[in-house]
């Protein structure tokens, strides 16, 4: 209708001839006295014009690949390129371009087309519900940009949240989050609302029949909240959790994304403060006069109350090497050298790994997530140095000990014997404790003349209770009367009694 008023205005209100309409427009004279004549005509619509094209043949393959694309995750939906190379081997003539463009342009109809999915607004009462769910955010981490998962539970009521990041989505992981959330909001609530993540179910049966992990029910016992889980591929089952991992991407990892953090540790600390103050910012989308922070502790006084917290590891089964090793996810860790061989338990938590036999915790580790690293503990091998001291002077393990052994260890190298002399302080430490053994060494090696006697003496006089402050001055005893040499008493010893 546009020309067409252009037209009228030109020559009902302008006065302008025909030949000059069309001049100005580009029309034929024709056309424009048709159009001024009859009254209330419209503009015609002309077709597009429709031109063969090479693709023609495997247009309806290529819309049947991305149809079916687009029931798979993100991830595995395969890109115009792969479409390409998958015609071209089935004997498609034309360049990538042309299919680039076809499969640009039906994705845009796609995107333009009505939904008719429906969705039935969803109430929870307070203390009813919370729904958990993993996202994955890039940040910078001790210097290098990692890859992180965190964790997002989310009371359904309340909308109070709690976020916490971690390596991967192993177990642990999930126990964890579990109960660091459960421990910010006060209570438990008694429904539990996930997606079908392996950590949680093993298999998915027809409906909502779930083959449920062990270890996961174990934990719903623990903090008596029912497990309920979605239909595959049906998040808006749970839509207040995944409306919340896109929140918090614009409104907390934006924020996190500029900063540099030195561990994992400080990036947490920083989280749960930064989830309290959304709870204080934020209005709930029920009840807009009433901030998150209000209705959680309404909120609070219907969760159950908290128990002590589930002691969620994941237990393997490990064998000691020759060297006093277990390997775990590419990383070596040192063991007590009486277990060489031994098969034993390793409790895997999310930041430390435990070695337990028999019932009893023989070794503890700081669990690493990079890749190829051994880490020692130098006092599980003391005693496999006591029968071999001279793997002292090269041994990996003793590299870690702490300076003050260093620097004794050094001193005594020096001499001959050395190595046996240093497996006797190291001794001393499971008998006196390693804070005793470096006072008496500290002390020892002030005094100027380093030996094991000296150590081993001095942490005598310490246990007796002797002032620290007079053993630095202790010299090396010294003989007020030398002894005399006596011949005469051999003689003596050899006389026969009657």
């Amino acid at each position: 209708m546009g020309m067409l008023a252009k037209i009228r205005r030109m020559h009902l209100r302008d006065g302008l001839s025909i030949r000059e309409i069309s001049r100005r427009t580009g029309l034929s004279r024709n056309t424009v006295k048709r159009w001024l004549r009859q009254e209330g005509v419209t503009e015609p619509r002309y077709s597009t014009r429709v031109e063969a094209s090479v693709l023609d043949p495997w247009a309806e393959q290529l819309e049947a690949a991305l149809r079916t694309d687009a029931h798979r995750p993100v991830r595995d939906r395969r890109t115009a390129k792969a479409l390409f190379e998958q015609i071209q081997a089935m004997g498609y003539p034309g360049s990538y371009p042309r299919v680039a463009v076809w499969v640009r342009r039906w994705r845009e109809r796609q995107a333009q087309e009505p939904r008719r999915a429906a969705f039935v607004p969803m109430s929870f009462e307070l203390g009813d519900a919370f729904q958990f769910d993993w996202s994955c955010e890039y940040v910078f981490v001790g210097g290098l940009r990692r890859r992180l998962e965190v964790a997002h539970t989310k009371l359904a009521s309340s909308r109070a949240f709690w976020l916490t990041a971690y390596p991967t989505q192993s177990h642990e992981m999930l126990f964890d989050a579990h109960a660091r959330a459960f421990a910010a909001f006060g209570g438990v609530p008694r429904r539990g609302i996930y997606d079908n993540m392996k950590t949680a179910v093993d298999k998915v049966g027809t409906g909502k029949a779930r083959s449920v992990n062990i270890r996961f029910q174990a934990m719903c016992s623990h903090y008596l909240f029912d497990p309920e889980f979605c239909n595959p591929a049906s998040g808006w089952e749970k839509g207040v959790v995944e409306k919340n991992v896109q929140d918090r991407r614009r409104q907390v990892w934006r924020e996190a994304a500029e900063r540099r953090w030195p561990d994992l540790a400080s990036l947490n600390t920083w989280l749960a403060e930064r989830c309290r103050q959304c709870w204080d910012e934020s209005s709930h989308p029920d009840w807009p006069a009433l901030k998150v922070a209000e209705v959680w502790q309404d909120e609070q006084a219907r969760l159950m109350p908290v128990p002590k917290p589930f002691d969620g590891y994941v237990e393997h089964l490990v064998r000691v090497s020759a060297t006093g090793l277990i390997h775990f996810q590419r990383n070596r860790y040192s063991v007590p050298t009486r277990h060489v061989n031994a098969i034993l338990s390793l409790r895997v938590y999310p930041e430390q790994l435990v070695l337990v036999a028999e019932g009893i915790e023989v070794a503890r580790h700081i669990r690493s997530f990079e890749r190829d690293q051994t880490f020692f503990n130098w006092q599980h091998y003391i005693a496999l140095v006591e029968t071999k001291p001279g793997a002292l002077r090269n041994g990996a393990p003793f590299k870690t000990m702490p300076e003050v052994l260093q620097t004794l260890q050094r001193h005594l190298l020096r001499h001959a014997g050395g190595d046996r002399v240093m497996t006797q302080v190291l001794a001393a430490v499971p008998v006196h404790g390693l804070d005793a053994v470096l006072v008496a060494a500290e002390l020892a090696l002030e005094a100027g003349r380093p030996s094991a006697e000296h150590v081993l003496n001095v942490l005598a006089r310490l246990k007796e209770g002797l002032p620290i402050a007079a053993l630095p001055h202790m010299g090396t005893p010294a003989l007020r009367e030398e002894p005399r040499a006596d011949v005469h008493r051999y003689d003596q010893l050899r006389e026969t009694r009657p």
